[in-house]
């Protein structure tokens, strides 16, 4: 299975593959500037990105692009968007020079592509998390970000929560000593996936569009809207989903700032035996060499329990920092708690604030505006993402893998290796009305 890239690997025979002589690195031009935004994916979280981006930071939302018409309509009608800029092919709005940036709300497997493509077309992207649906697309959305030099910004929001930088900021300054462990956890209860049917596609949903640069599988009433999160061809299971954001800010506190070496990850389908492919259950370990030398070793631990409501501190997201000198207990829910070597707790000046999605988004547009550094720049997303990827791949071989983060391949193990990337079809091919 190719895990490199190459003329197939994200359509560059697509029309969008010229149109990076629209790429811009200048910025607009001033604080207020309307940026005018096409929104790929017009389900569930993409809408909720551009409401964001429209009610609290002066954006425009100028396109609506999703292969189902009706979901389409429905976000035509709410953005007051013209039918001329309604489309199912993201092509037309990413060869429009007059659209500054995109929000992709996509099912997984369409992350990393549309972003692609949307960075070869000179447009800045947020994309939702995951950023990729496998290890190799987020490091080929790293290199496109920066080669056409454009700005990604990855949706882990709490990266822009004061709450949570001001937290990480404490443990860099050694609230609680030398951080050698983190834990974190996503426990909620999900229920079962309802029994489907391979079926024809309904009207008005261009499934060959949806499924898109994946190779083709059969229409099935539990694989699409909604549901694809837990089918190895679309998602990424729960751990890519939900748990995602626990790691991210697990693994910002902790430090690691490269792949782990090694991962262990014991799991599997412990609740209910129906249609997923993603494990309800995982306990998943991530060792960091470091140098080798002691003290540079850290240990990272993600927990997950889709069948419960009895999680720590009485949150379902979580994490717990454990330094030489002290606990920290941290959740993007808007708590935090540090405790001292002797066990007492540490007065705080940080005010509790759940996760900050305004902020995010806000702070995409002044990178776009103004040039502010980005909270969650590709890079940032691609090493949180791949823990995802790695913890999946471990659960679903059954053993313990030891990974280069150099190469970003697993040692000395082919089957892990073809998971590392997947195969692409060229949906697409000509471009249309070519």
């Amino acid at each position: 299975m190719p895990v490199h890239s190459d003329r197939r690997t994200f359509l560059m025979t697509s029309s969008t593959a010229v149109a990076a002589t629209f790429a811009s690195s200048s910025l607009l031009g001033g604080p207020n500037d309307r940026v005018s935004v096409g929104l790929i994916g017009c389900g569930g979280r993409g809408p909720n990105d551009a409401d964001n981006a429209r009610e609290n930071t002066n954006a425009a939302i100028t396109y609506c692009c999703d292969p189902d018409d009706e979901r389409r309509a429905r976000a035509v009608e709410h953005f007051g968007v013209s039918e001329s800029h309604s489309v199912r092919d993201m092509r037309v709005l990413l060869d429009d020079p007059a659209v500054d940036a995109v929000i992709i709300g996509t099912p997984d497997h369409w992350h990393s592509p549309a972003a692609i493509l949307a960075c070869e077309a000179g447009k800045h992207v947020y994309v939702e998390k995951p950023i990729s649906h496998n290890i190799r697309e987020g490091r080929l959305l790293t290199e496109a970000a920066e080669r056409n030099k454009v700005h990604v910004q990855h949706g882990t929001q709490s990266r822009s929560t004061q709450m949570m930088i001001e937290a990480v900021k404490a443990l860099r300054e050694g609230i609680i000593g030398d951080v050698l462990v983190a834990k974190c956890w996503n426990i909620q209860r999900r229920g079962p996936l309802d029994p489907g049917e391979n079926t024809d596609p309904p009207e008005g949903f261009d499934y060959d569009t949806w499924v898109g640069p994946a190779t083709m599988i059969p229409y099935r009433t539990n694989r699409v809207h909604n549901r694809w999160t837990w089918w190895y061809h679309f998602g990424t299971g729960d751990m890519g989903n939900d748990g995602v954001h626990d790691i991210d800010y697990c693994r910002w506190g902790l430090g690691v700032e490269t792949h782990p070496n090694q991962v262990h990850a014991p799991g599997g389908k412990f609740d209910v035996d129906d249609d997923k492919e993603f494990p309800d259950t995982q306990q998943v370990t991530f060792q960091y060499n470091g140098d080798g030398s002691v003290g540079s070793q850290r240990l990272m631990i993600y927990e997950q329990r889709l069948w419960s409501r009895n999680y720590p501190y009485n949150v379902d997201s979580g994490a717990e920092f454990y330094g030489k000198s002290g606990q920290m207990f941290l959740s993007r829910r808007g708590k935090i708690q540090v405790i001292g070597d002797d066990n007492k707790p540490v007065p705080l000046d940080i005010p509790r604030q759940p996760q900050d999605q305004v902020a995010h988004m806000k702070n995409f547009m002044a990178a776009i505006r103004e040039g502010a550094a980005l909270n969650a720049p590709p890079l940032i997303g691609h090493l949180s993402t791949s823990l995802c990827h790695l913890g999946n791949i471990a659960t679903r071989l059954g053993r313990a893998l030891n990974f280069d983060p150099a190469t970003e391949k697993f040692i000395g193990d082919d089957e892990a290796n073809a998971l590392v990337g997947r195969e692409y079809r060229d949906h697409w091919g000509r471009p249309k009305g070519a």
